[in-house]
C-alpha cells in the first residue's frame, strides 16, 4: 500500500474532465484503459505541467491529443502550440488527432499510438554512458 505523503494530489478540474468526457474520448478509453494497447498503461485526464492533457502514457513518456473543431480556430492554434512546447518541453512526445478520426478510423489511430508508444518506450531504455559515450539500454526492475 502507498504511503498517504507518496500519494499525488489530484488538479481539481480532472475529475469533472473524466465525467463529462466528449464521445471521442470516451470511445479511445474503452480501447487504451485496463493495459489493452499492448500492455501499455494510460492514464485519462492527467496533469502535466499546469495542463490536463486528455490521455498520458508516463511509461511511454506519450501524450495523447483528441481535438474537435474549435481547435482549428481563431487563437487556439497559437495556444496549443503553447501548450505543446511546455508539455514536451516536461519531456512527453505529444500525438493529437481530430475527434473525427476516433470515428473514421479508430484503428488507424489505435496503430499510430501503439507505434508512437512502442518508439518512445524504446528510446526511454536507452541512455548515454558517461563511461563510454555510447547508447547503453539500461536494465528495468
Amino acid at each position: 500500500m502507498r504511503d498517504t505523503q507518496q500519494m499525488r494530489t489530484p488538479h481539481p478540474n480532472a475529475r469533472k474532465l473524466r465525467k463529462n468526457m466528449p464521445p471521442a474520448e470516451r470511445a479511445l478509453w474503452r480501447c487504451l484503459r485496463n493495459r489493452q494497447l499492448a500492455g501499455f498503461r494510460f492514464r485519462r485526464q492527467h496533469a502535466i505541467a499546469p495542463y490536463i492533457v486528455d490521455f498520458a502514457c508516463l511509461d511511454a513518456r506519450l501524450v495523447i491529443e483528441l481535438d474537435g473543431d474549435q481547435h482549428g480556430r481563431g487563437d487556439a492554434p497559437t495556444r496549443d502550440a503553447i501548450r505543446d512546447a511546455a508539455i514536451e518541453a516536461a519531456g512527453f512526445r505529444i500525438e493529437r488527432f481530430w475527434n473525427h478520426e476516433i470515428a473514421q478510423n479508430l484503428n488507424g489511430v489505435l496503430e499510430t499510438i501503439l507505434r508512437a508508444a512502442e518508439e518512445n518506450s524504446r528510446a526511454a531504455r536507452f541512455s548515454r554512458s558517461p563511461v563510454y559515450g555510447g547508447a547503453v539500454e539500461r536494465k528495468r526492475d
